[in-house]
C-alpha cells in the first residue's frame, strides 16, 4: 500500500510541478502581451500627437493667412506709408513733409488722395517747382488740391460731375469709356486701399485755381 501511495504523491507532484511551468510560462506570454500591447498603445498616442501637432501648425498658417488677407483688404497702412511703400511717389512724399501735412494725412481721415507720381512731377517747370517749395503755403494748397474728404471710391468718383478738395478748388469728372479723368489729369489706377482712405493714381499734377 505504501508503494501505491508514492506512486500517487509523485504523480501529484509531477501534475503540480506540471501546472505551476504552465502557469508560469502563459504568465510570461501575458507580461509579453501586455509590453507589446503598451507598446502600440504609447506609440499611437505619440502618432496622435504628431498629427494633432500638425494639424495645429496647419490652422496656424491658414489664420495668419487670413490675417494678412484681411489686412490687404482692408489697406494695412496710412495713406503716406501706402504712398511710400509703392515707390512711385517719393516727390509727392517729400513735399508733404516740406508742407507739414504728412500727420494731417496720417490722421483718422477718411481721406481720398489723387496722388501725382514722380513722373506727373516732371512735367512741371523746374523753376515753377523750386518756387513752390519755397512758399510753403502755397505748396501746401497745390497738395491740398489732391485731397478730398471722404473715402470715395473709383466707382463712386464715376458718379459725380466734380470733386471738391480740402483746399477748395473744384476739379470736373469726365469719364470716357474706361478713362477718367479729374481735372487735366488721367486716372492710372484707382482704389489703392489704406486703413485711412484710398488713393487713386493721377498722372498729373492738379493746379487750383489763383
Amino acid at each position: 500500500m505504501n508503494k501505491w501511495f508514492g506512486i500517487a504523491m509523485a504523480a501529484v507532484l509531477g501534475m503540480t510541478l506540471v501546472g505551476c511551468q504552465g502557469a508560469a510560462e502563459a504568465g510570461k506570454e501575458a507580461g509579453e502581451g501586455a509590453n507589446a500591447a503598451m507598446d502600440k498603445a504609447g506609440d499611437a498616442v505619440e502618432a496622435g500627437a504628431e498629427k494633432a501637432g500638425e494639424a495645429a501648425e496647419k490652422a496656424g498658417d491658414a489664420a495668419a493667412a487670413a490675417g494678412d488677407a484681411a489686412k490687404t483688404a482692408m489697406g494695412g497702412s496710412d495713406i503716406v506709408d501706402t504712398a511710400v511703400a509703392n515707390g512711385s511717389f517719393g516727390t509727392l512724399a517729400a513735399l508733404l513733409t516740406e508742407a507739414g501735412l504728412v500727420e494731417t494725412l496720417k490722421g483718422d481721415g477718411p481721406f481720398t488722395v489723387f496722388a501725382p507720381t514722380d513722373a506727373a512731377f516732371l512735367k512741371v517747370d523746374a523753376k515753377a517747382l523750386e518756387d513752390l517749395k519755397a512758399d510753403k503755403a502755397k505748396l501746401g494748397d497745390v497738395l491740398k488740391a489732391h485731397v478730398v474728404a471722404g473715402k470715395v471710391m473709383a466707382a463712386d468718383v464715376v458718379k459725380l460731375t466734380e470733386v471738391e478738395t480740402l483746399q477748395g478748388s473744384k476739379f470736373p469728372v469726365k469719364v470716357e469709356g474706361e478713362k477718367v479723368m479729374i481735372g487735366d489729369a488721367t486716372v492710372s489706377q484707382a482704389d489703392v486701399a489704406a486703413k485711412n482712405g484710398v488713393i487713386h493714381v493721377i498722372d498729373t499734377v492738379l493746379m487750383p485755381a489763383k
